[in-house]
């Protein structure tokens, strides 16, 4: 914090509790029990449905609330920060205690994820407490983009079946989480032009036995040789290594309506996983990997 707002913090702070006091005592008077010269108690002038209000001070029991009240806010600035750059008398801070919580955290359960990471992921899934523990890892790092069911959406693949764009063993899952996915498929618009583009999408869907244009499949079946089986294989069925999609399944992961696939091929696409290693310890990864695992497992 800069030294002017330093000054300008301790300068509000100064300036609201002594505003405060004084407007409490200031308005501090003797109770009226008696009547006036002229036979009527002072009024606040205050009236509602003919209810006329008497210049009362607060009661008793109000008014030392509110003195207590500043002598609170005297006593927290000098225990904790809030007056301006001064710490605190105690020194306390928020990340001083989330990192408090956090090593009492690891004392606590790093045992029992240490216990975990030593099974294998075949054999994890079939612990009912590690799965519980790993569908809450899975529901506070993954859910936001894949789901709380772990099912996808529009650009984010779909965890509980059986098509994996970088692989579905143990270890390729542990992957994918530990060090994130980068895919990127090149816009051939430019290149292929929109009649390529058509022709291309026709023998896409002619590889997933969908209804299609024989004559602008068979147009785009060299077209696809040559910019598309790089990737997906002459047959397709796509390569893992790239994470290049199968293309004759029924799995699309920015959707498969013909104006979509058109896109895709079109403009082309972009998907980014982010790693989770510098996020989460091995050992949760190891657990949310075998949480992945099962969920495909029981489809």
């Amino acid at each position: 914090m800069s030294t002017f707002w330093s000054i300008w913090i301790i300068f509000m702070v100064v300036v609201t509790i002594a505003g405060c006091t004084w407007l409490l005592f200031a308005t501090r008077k003797v109770e009226v029990t008696k009547e006036t010269e002229d036979g009527e108690a002072p009024k606040t002038g205050h009236v509602y449905d003919g209810i006329e209000e008497y210049d009362n001070p607060l009661p008793g029991w109000w008014f030392k609330m509110f003195v207590g009240t500043v002598i609170f806010a005297i006593g927290y600035l000098i225990l904790y920060p809030g007056f301006g750059s001064f710490p605190g008398v105690l020194g306390w801070t928020q990340v001083g205690q989330w990192q408090e919580e956090v090593a009492e955290a690891e004392m606590k359960y790093a045992p029992i994820y240490a216990q975990y990471s030593e099974m294998p992921v075949e054999e994890l899934i079939t612990q009912p407490e590690a799965m519980k523990m790993s569908r809450r890892l899975f529901n506070n790092n993954c859910s936001v983009c894949h789901g709380s069911d772990g099912r996808g959406s529009y650009g984010f693949p779909n965890l509980a079946d059986s098509d994996w764009l970088y692989g579905g063993t143990a270890d390729q899952i542990k992957t994918s989480i530990t060090h994130g996915r980068k895919g990127a498929m090149p816009a051939w618009g430019a290149v292929i032009g929109e009649e390529g583009v058509d022709t291309v999408a026709e023998y896409v869907f002619k590889l997933s036995g969908r209804e299609h244009d024989e004559a602008k499949a068979t147009a785009g079946t060299q077209t696809f040789a040559t910019y598309c089986a790089a990737c997906h294989g002459a047959d397709g069925k796509g390569m893992t290594m790239l994470g290049a999609p199968d293309l004759t399944d029924g799995v699309w992961l920015y959707g498969g309506s013909p104006s979509l696939v058109r896109h895709s091929i079109r403009n082309g696409r972009n998907g980014n996983m982010p790693a989770q290693a510098d996020k989460l310890k091995a050992e949760k990864i190891h657990l949310l990997a075998a949480y992945v695992y099962n969920l495909s497992k029981n489809q």
